[in-house]
């Protein structure tokens, strides 16, 4: 007979500290109780289908499942839609819905884990239902640092003021997008700065404008660099914003393929300049300023 689930409830969007609470919780009751330990997520945000509102993620839904499995080594991944039957569901039926459908033994569930039509299943709600199917539920608390509580919220305001470095002490790794490599308009190259030009994924949080110290993976290699978030307002690039890593004392064929780039430091919000010139000058004193960073932080580490 197939093994019943120990299953850590939540969105997940960049599974960061408070996330990564519920996952140990799981694979832990996983081992004591011989249950196979899951994650059961939705394919999009609940918040942004109800509301309508834009709710830019941290992590594309490919990159959430795959941190989900390196950082909790947890294989079982369910991602349900969240459609309207969902979003209409009755928290006592979603409760059935996973003791039935996906053989639920147990639960994990954060403080504020709201679920069900109109958000009426409370952590409290949960506990009981569970018990009275005969499952145990963890209800974890609240994770802070510095009496701040991990949330992706928090984390989404510390990357629209550009503060990577202290987002990536609330994810516990720094923020990353992943996409594939696309040919720009070949300015790096003519000014002695050829950069890649990643595609960011639809609907992923891009952070504040300006210049970061980051670390670039390509095709198995990690190079550190110096990534540029922005319109180019020196030489009028329209409103449309790109993002753009310049290997540090590197060059490597790219173009179509994938890469990823975590953003470590920001050193600088974006600005225009009165030349290409000034813009060249400022360009080395980027890269001179990156170089520091990872001379400080040999193995890229914050």
């Amino acid at each position: 007979m197939e093994r019943k689930r120990v299953i850590a409830l939540g969105f997940f969007d960049g599974v960061h500290l408070g996330h990564q609470a519920l996952l140990r919780r799981a694979v832990q009751r996983g081992e004591e109780r011989g249950l196979v330990p899951a994650v059961f997520t939705f394919d999009r945000s609940p918040r942004e289908f109800i509301t309508g509102a834009v709710v830019p993620l941290l992590t594309a839904p490919a990159e959430r499942g795959e941190a989900i499995r390196r950082l909790a080594s947890i294989e079982d991944v369910i991602v349900a839609p969240f459609d309207s039957e969902m979003m209409t569901m009755p928290w006592v039926d979603f409760v059935l819905l996973l003791a039935q459908r996906y053989r639920a033994g147990w639960l994990v569930a954060g403080h504020d884990f709201r679920f069900g039509h109109k958000n009426a299943g409370t952590p409290a709600l949960l506990s009981k239902k569970a018990a009275a199917l005969g499952m145990g539920c963890d209800i974890i608390p609240a994770v802070t640092l510095d009496g701040v509580t991990v949330s992706s919220t928090h984390i989404r305001s510390l990357l629209e003021r550009g503060e990577a470095a202290e987002a990536a002490r609330f994810l516990g790794r720094p923020f990353a997008m992943s996409g594939p490599v696309r040919h720009g308009k070949g300015l790096g190259s003519r000014i002695g700065a050829p950069t890649l030009n990643l595609i960011p994924p639809a609907g992923q949080l891009i952070p504040a404008r300006g210049v970061y110290a980051a670390r670039v993976s390509l095709g198995g290699g990690t190079y550190p660099a110096v990534t540029n978030v922005g319109v180019r307002p020196t030489v009028d690039d329209g409103d449309a914003v790109t993002v753009e890593s310049h290997l540090l004392d590197q060059s490597v064929q790219a173009y179509g393929r994938g890469c990823r780039v975590e953003f470590l430091r920001m050193l600088r919000p974006e600005r225009k300049f009165p030349s290409l010139e000034a813009l060249r000058g400022q360009i080395a004193a980027d890269a001179a300023a990156a170089r520091a960073y990872f001379e400080r932080n040999e193995d890229g580490a914050l």
